[in-house]
C-alpha cells in the first residue's frame, strides 16, 4: 500500500502567547485545548514576554527574537494565537506580533505571503468581564487577517475567568477546549 502525502504530513501548531505574565487563564486554556492535538501534531510554545520585540525593528534582517518568531511562523502548519482580552482586541504584544506580519511581507527572500496561504489561524482568549460578544473585534480582526493572506480561520475557544482557578471551576469551558483541535473543525 502507498502512503499519500496527506497520510503521512503531520501538523505542527505554534502557540504565540501573548499574555504580558505567564501562567494566566488564557495560556492555561491554550495548555488544556493543547491536551487534544491530533498525535501526530508537533507543538511549540513561543512567549512574547519572553521574545519581546521591540516597537522598531532593530535591522533590515530579523534577528534575536524577531528571528525566532519569523521562523516559528513560517515552519507551523498552525498558528494559535492566545491572547487575554485587552480593550475588546489582542494584547499589546500580540498587535505588536501581527504588526510585524506587514514588515515580514515587505521582506525579500522571505515569500511571507505566500508562505501564509492555506495555514491555519486560531484564537484562544479568556476574558475577564462581559460575554462572547465582547470578544467579536478580536475574533473579527484574526478571521480578516486570515481571510487576508489566504489562512484558514479555524475559530477561537473563548471562556470567561478572570482569577486564577476560574477555569478549573468551569467544566464547559475545559469541554469545548478538550475537543477545539479535533477534527473536523468548521468555525
Amino acid at each position: 500500500m502507498t502512503a499519500t502525502l496527506e497520510s503521512v504530513r503531520s501538523r505542527s501548531f505554534a502557540f504565540i502567547l501573548g499574555s504580558p505574565h505567564g501562567g494566566g487563564n488564557t495560556e492555561a486554556l491554550a495548555r488544556y485545548a493543547a491536551e487534544g492535538l491530533p498525535s501526530d501534531a508537533g507543538a511549540g510554545w513561543l512567549s512574547l514576554s519572553e521574545l519581546p520585540l521591540p516597537a522598531r525593528p532593530a535591522g533590515p534582517l530579523p534577528q534575536g527574537p524577531e528571528k525566532v518568531l519569523l521562523d516559528a511562523t513560517l515552519d507551523s502548519t498552525d498558528l494559535v494565537l492566545a491572547s487575554p482580552l485587552h480593550w475588546y482586541s489582542v494584547s499589546a504584544a500580540t498587535k505588536l506580533y501581527l504588526d510585524y506580519w506587514a514588515r515580514w511581507s515587505g521582506l525579500p527572500d522571505v515569500a511571507f505571503r505566500e508562505r501564509m496561504r492555506g495555514k491555519n489561524l486560531w484564537a484562544v482568549t479568556a476574558y475577564a468581564r462581559g460575554d462572547d460578544t465582547d470578544t467579536e473585534p478580536l475574533t473579527g480582526m484574526l478571521r480578516r487577517t486570515a481571510d487576508y493572506l489566504g489562512m484558514h480561520w479555524r475559530g477561537a475557544l473563548l471562556a470567561r475567568a478572570h482569577r486564577e482557578g476560574d477555569l478549573e471551576a468551569d467544566p464547559a469551558a475545559l469541554a469545548r477546549a478538550a475537543t477545539f483541535f479535533a477534527p473536523p473543525h468548521h468555525p
